[in-house]
C-alpha cells in the first residue's frame, strides 16, 4: 500500500525537480474550449516550433527551458515519429519551444495556456518559469500563466514531453518479452505509440468574473437544465437559447460559485442522426454593473436510454452501423489534420454509417464538434487499452487511479456533445489467467471486478445521462461485461480462430451472442470484427488477406446480426488501415483490417457496405 500511495502522490501532487515546483493540471480548467468574443480572447499558437531530442534526459539540469540551442523545426500539431528521420521508434524526452505575443489589451484578465494533447508526460515553462505538469496523452490540460507572461512582448513557451512506455501507465507499455503483445516499440496495444504535441496549443484569456463550466441535461419535452460554475463577483446569469427563429430566456442566481437554470422549449426540434438540429445556448454573467463574461455553446436536445434489446435515441430504437477507427494518417501520425477529419466524415456518410467508436483514446475536439453537426453517434473511449491484471496489486492500483483521472478528464471535456451516447471505460482488458488459444473464457476475480466497479462508479458519478461500457476481448471474463449498460464485445472467429472458415466462424458468433443475451438480458453490440486485407490482393475464391475474404467475412457477421433482435449495432474493425509497431503478425508495421486504405481509398468491402447500409 505504501508503494501505491507514493505512486499516486507522484501523479496527483506537486512535483519538485531541481527546486522547481510543477503544479498538477486541474481537470476543471479544460471544461470549456477557448472562445473568442467581445469579452474573451484566444490565440492558436500551433505552427512550426523549435524541437530538440534529449536522449540523456539532461535538459532540465542544463536549463533548456531558458532557450533551446541547436534545435530543428517540427510541426505542431503532429507526431514527432512521422516527421523527423531516425526517431520513428524513439519514445524518450524531447523539448518544444515557441514564441508568442500577448497584447497589453488583455491586461486585467486571467491568461491561460492550453495544450490539446501531449503524449505522454509533459512539463511546461513560460519564460523559463515552471508552470505545471500533466500525465496522460489524448486529453487536454491548461494552466493559468497570468503572472508569468511579458505584456506587449515575446513570451517563450517551452514544453518537455516524454512518451516512455511503462507498465504503470495507461495505455500500458514496456512489458517484458513474452508478454501479451510482442512488438517494437514494446506497447501492450495494437497501434503505433506516437508521441508529441499532437493537437493545437492555445493561449487564451478569461475575465476575472468568468464562466468556468457549463453542464447541460436535456429532455424530450424540451426541458433544458443548465448548471453553471463561475468565478468572481458576478451574482446573476442570463441564459438565452436560440433556435427555429425563437429565443427562450431564463435567469440564474448563484449560491456561491454555482448556479442552475431551466429553460422550457415547447415542441422542441430534437437532435437525431437524420436531423442533427442544434440550438445555440448563450450564457452571460452580470455583476450589476454590466456583463462581465459570455460563452456560447451548441445544444442538441436528445435522450439516450437502453432496454433489454435496444439502444434508444429519443425513445426510439437506433441500430449502430459503423466502425472502430484511429486518428492515424501518413506524416501527421496522430496529429490533428483537419482535411482528414472532413474526409473521414464524408466517407462515413458515403458508406452509410451512423456511428463510430473513438478507439482507443479520446479524439480531437473537432471530431466531436463535427459529429454534433453531422448526426454521427459516438462511443467515446478512454485511453484504457492494454490493461491487464497480475499479482502486482500495487501496479494494478496505480493503473486504476490513472484510469479514474482519464474518465474525469474525458467527461469534463465531452459531456455536452449530443453525439456522444456512451462512455467506454476500457478496451480488451486481459485477465490474470487468459487462455490465449481463445478456446475458453477466463475467470474473473475480486480484484479485477472491483477495479471495474470503481471505474463505472466514477463515470456514473460524473455523468448519469449516458450509457457506460467496457469492451471485452475474445476469451475474457463475462463478469466484467455484466457491469455495462450494453454488452460490448470484439470477436474474430474465422480470423484469429477458425482461420479461413467463415461459415463456422459465423456459427460460433451466433451461439455466443445468444448465450450472452440469455445470461445478461441486455442489448449486445459487436464493437470489433474484421479481417486483415492487403489492398489489391484478390482470389477467385475468398481466401484470407484478399479483398474477397474481407467482404464475405463482414457479410457473414452482418447476416448473423440481422437474425438477433437484441444486437443493437455492428462496428467493423476497422475504418481504415493504420500503423502499428513491428511484429510477425503485422506485415509492414500495419494493421490491414481497414475497409479503406490508410490514405482513404475504398476496398471491395467498402463498396459492399455502401450497397448494404446506404440504401
Amino acid at each position: 500500500m505504501k508503494k501505491v500511495l507514493l505512486g499516486c502522490m507522484a501523479y496527483l501532487m506537486l512535483i519538485n525537480v531541481n527546486a522547481q515546483e510543477f503544479k498538477i493540471a486541474n481537470v476543471n480548467d479544460i471544461a470549456l474550449f477557448p472562445q473568442q468574443n467581445e469579452l474573451r480572447n484566444a490565440i492558436n499558437i500551433s505552427g512550426i516550433w523549435k524541437f530538440k531530442k534529449d536522449a540523456q534526459n539532461l535538459g532540465e539540469k542544463e536549463q533548456w527551458y531558458n532557450g533551446l540551442t541547436n534545435s530543428v523545426s517540427i510541426a505542431v500539431p503532429g507526431s514527432w515519429n512521422e516527421q523527423l528521420e531516425e526517431i520513428r521508434d524513439y519514445m524518450g524526452h524531447v523539448w518544444y519551444e515557441q514564441n508568442s505575443y500577448v497584447p497589453a489589451s488583455w491586461k486585467g484578465q486571467k491568461i491561460f495556456l492550453r495544450v490539446g494533447s501531449a503524449n505522454y508526460a509533459a512539463k511546461v515553462w513560460v519564460n523559463g518559469k515552471a508552470v505545471g505538469s500533466h500525465m496522460g496523452g489524448h486529453l487536454p490540460f491548461a494552466f493559468e500563466i497570468t503572472n508569468d507572461i511579458v505584456w506587449n512582448g515575446t513570451n517563450r513557451i517551452t514544453i518537455q514531453v516524454e512518451n516512455i512506455l511503462k507498465p504503470n501507465r495507461v495505455p500500458v507499455g514496456g512489458l517484458p518479452p513474452g508478454s501479451l503483445f510482442n512488438s517494437n516499440p514494446s506497447a501492450n496495444f495494437d497501434f503505433f505509440p506516437y508521441g508529441g504535441l499532437q493537437r493545437p496549443v492555445w493561449i487564451y484569456s478569461l475575465p476575472k468574473n468568468s464562466i468556468n463550466d457549463i453542464t447541460l441535461k436535456t429532455s424530450l419535452d424540451g426541458t433544458v437544465e443548465i448548471k453553471i460554475k463561475k468565478e468572481g463577483l458576478a451574482k446573476q446569469g442570463t441564459i438565452k437559447i436560440t433556435g427555429d427563429g425563437k429565443v427562450y430566456e431564463a435567469a440564474c442566481t448563484f449560491i456561491g460559485d454555482e448556479g442552475t437554470a431551466t429553460v422550457k422549449i415547447p415542441n422542441p426540434h430534437l437532435w437525431d442522426t437524420k436531423d442533427p438540429y442544434l440550438y445555440n445556448l448563450s450564457v452571460s454573467l452580470n455583476t450589476g454593473k454590466g456583463i462581465t463574461d459570455k460563452y456560447n455553446l451548441p445544444v442538441g436536445i436528445r435522450t439516450v436510454a437502453v432496454n433489454n434489446n435496444q439502444i434508444l435515441l429519443n425513445g426510439k430504437p437506433v441500430f449502430l452501423k459503423g466502425f472502430g477507427k484511429h486518428e492515424d494518417f501518413p506524416i501527421f501520425g496522430k496529429g490533428t489534420a483537419y482535411p482528414v477529419i472532413v474526409k473521414d466524415y464524408t466517407l462515413l456518410k458515403w458508406v452509410g454509417a451512423n456511428s463510430y467508436r473513438t478507439s482507443h483514446y479520446p479524439y480531437d475536439e473537432e471530431y466531436m464538434d463535427m459529429a454534433d453537426r453531422e448526426g454521427i453517434l459516438i462511443i467515446d473511449e478512454t485511453p484504457a487499452v492494454g490493461l491487464y491484471f497480475d499479482n502486482n496489486l500495487d501496479m494494478v492500483n496505480e493503473r486504476k487511479e490513472v484510469c479514474k483521472q482519464q474518465i474525469k478528464e474525458l467527461i469534463t471535456r465531452d459531456k455536452n456533445h449530443p453525439s456522444v451516447i456512451m462512455w467506454n471505460l476500457a478496451n480488451e482488458p486481459f485477465a490474470a489467467k487468459m487462455d490465449f488459444s481463445l478456446s475458453k473464457k477466463a475467470p474473473s476475480d475480486e480484484v479485477s471486478l472491483n477495479f471495474f466497479k470503481e471505474l463505472f462508479k466514477t463515470a456514473k458519478d460524473a455523468d448519469d445521462t449516458r450509457l457506460t461500457s467496457i469492451v471485452g476481448v475474445q476469451g475474457g471474463p463475462d463478469e466484467w461485461l455484466g457491469l455495462s449498460d450494453v454488452i460490448c464485445i470484439n470477436r474474430y472467429y474465422a480470423w484469429y480462430t477458425l482461420q479461413g472458415k467463415i461459415a463456422e466462424g459465423a456459427a460460433s458468433l451466433s451461439k455466443e451472442l445468444d448465450d450472452l443475451h440469455t445470461q445478461f438480458n441486455k442489448p449486445v453490440l459487436v464493437t470489433e470484427f474484421g479481417a486483415d486485407t492487403y489492398p489489391g490482393m484478390h482470389a477467385d475464391q475468398p481466401e484470407m488477406f484478399t479483398e474477397e475474404y474481407q467482404k464475405e467475412f463482414i457479410k457473414a457477421y452482418l447476416d448473423v446480426a440481422d437474425t438477433k433482435p437484441f444486437v443493437c449495432g455492428m462496428h467493423i474493425w476497422a475504418f481504415t488501415d493504420f500503423k502499428t509497431g513491428q511484429g510477425v503478425i503485422r506485415f509492414g508495421g500495419m494493421n490491414w483490417k481497414g475497409v479503406f486504405t490508410r490514405d482513404r481509398k475504398p476496398k471491395l468491402a467498402a463498396h459492399y457496405l455502401k450497397s448494404r447500409w446506404a440504401k
